[in-house]
């Protein structure tokens, strides 16, 4: 199944659910999205489902892990993530997801309404780029555990980016 970001918000109260497979390719539009969420003066709080996610990768991931963190030093509140797949559950917590949402996992049922999230499918490879070592960066700082696991794919991609010819002036 394809990942899809399903997104909502009611009084200050964001809905966030993750279905399916979420990967690198919708970073972009929740990156954005989150942009959105942290510049609402009326945000009182987040709530992350990944109830019908099958998997999330490590850039998503540390999408989320900078949601939380922004929620936290904005409105000193711990967002809720709610997961109940064994897997997944394990990975949040191997990552130290447990130190920055409080994680429900059973019991919930959501019945709002949510609007899907559009792809962004105007990014450049620099953007994405910048994306995915933004991410992992934000994963890295949660703990020792998560640095030594991305400090070598962060390397590379910024060593892959020092690599880029720049653009010339008036270029596509």
């Amino acid at each position: 199944m394809n990942g899809r970001i399903l997104v909502g918000d009611h009084n200050g109260v964001y809905m966030i659910r993750f279905e399916g497979d979420v990967r690198v390719t919708l970073s972009g539009s929740f990156d954005h999205y989150l942009d959105a969420i942290l510049k609402d003066e009326q945000l009182v709080s987040v709530l992350v489902d990944l109830s019908d996610a099958q998997a999330i990768d490590s850039t998503s991931l540390g999408v989320l892990a900078k949601l939380s963190i922004a929620v936290q030093q904005g409105r000193g509140k711990l967002p809720t993530l709610v997961c109940s797949a064994p897997d997944i559950l394990r990975i949040l917590h191997n990552m130290g997801f447990d130190d920055i949402f409080a994680i429900v996992d059973e019991g919930y049922q959501s019945e709002q309404n949510l609007a899907e999230l559009p792809v962004a499918t105007d990014l450049d490879e620099e953007t994405l780029r910048t994306q995915v070592i933004e991410a992992h960066k934000t994963l890295m700082a949660m703990n020792q555990q998560n640095h030594d696991t991305f400090k070598d794919l962060v390397g590379a991609l910024e060593e892959e980016r020092r690599q880029q010819p720049p653009l010339a002036n008036g270029a596509c």
